[in-house]
């Protein structure tokens, strides 16, 4: 069981989502609005990728030799997303550099302190952009983000607030350009925003350690060895435009995970 307070504008909105069987999945939603709780059931939809047609990616790989298995044992595998794409952004940002437990102790406090809360719920909700973007650098950097972090943070959050960058745009490469200029934000960032919080399973976050290990490994044969960048991107070129999706399967195939990040 899935719970998770969203807002509709200034409306919270409770969702709950239970896996009941492999294939049937049930959503609810409580909000004062009935506009407002379908809105919530949609975006939690998206978020856990529910309707995306992953059937051309299974009957493709389902007997790759790195991914086959993988595809085989769990064809409905899904990117684990944001229902916000501000959200992914932010949430990116912070786990840059850092370990995970770290990088979610962070977002906890950013959470108590800047999101939105609910009584009858009981629960928060992610800031907005427009509370960060208000927010001074110092201010979050008390929160364990480094100076750099908590700059890119709201300089990020300024572009978005302002509407500058518009994450939900359907072609958003003009809003990843101007995003990948502010100082700390490279491709790793962007990269998590549109697999987690745009649903673009073309995205493969290549510079996150998980992977040049990954590849480091099943190119050269060394547990030690650790690809480049390039290197990731070129090694899961042939699994466009699934990258994203395929990167998940080969780290469940080998036995990895993601747990430390290494590229901003």
């Amino acid at each position: 069981m899935v719970h998770r307070l969203l807002h509709a504008g200034e409306l919270p909105v409770l969702v709950r989502v239970a896996q009941l069987s492999p294939d049937r999945v049930l959503f609810g939603a409580r909000a004062s609005e009935r506009g407002a709780a379908e809105w919530g059931i949609e975006r939690m939809r998206f978020a856990l990728g529910i309707d995306q047609d992953v059937e051309p990616f299974y009957e493709r790989f389902r007997f790759d030799p790195l991914i086959g298995a993988s595809v085989r044992a769990s064809p409905g595998l899904r990117v684990a997303g944001k229902p916000d794409p501000f959200e992914a952004l932010a949430w990116a940002i912070c786990e840059q550099l850092i370990e995970f437990e770290r990088a979610a102790a962070i977002q906890r406090r950013l959470v108590f302190r800047f999101g939105r809360r609910c009584e009858w719920a009981g629960m928060g909700d992610a800031p907005t952009a427009a509370v960060l973007a208000a927010q001074a650098p110092a201010l979050l950097q008390s929160m364990d983000l480094s100076a750099g972090r908590a700059g890119a943070l709201v300089r990020a959050a300024r572009e978005v607030a302002s509407g500058r960058v518009d994450l939900h745009d359907p072609d958003p490469e003009r809003g990843w350009r101007r995003l990948r200029s502010i100082m700390g934000i490279g491709s790793w960032t962007i990269q998590m925003l549109a697999l987690t919080g745009q649903g673009r399973l073309d995205q493969l976050p290549a510079g996150d350690l998980a992977y040049l290990k990954l590849v480091g490994r099943l190119r050269s044969g060394d547990p030690h060895e650790r690809a480049t960048e390039d290197e990731v991107n070129e090694f899961f070129a042939p699994y466009e435009p699934w990258a994203g999706l395929a990167g998940m399967h080969a780290l469940r195939a080998v036995g990895g995970s993601a747990v430390t990040r290494v590229a901003a």
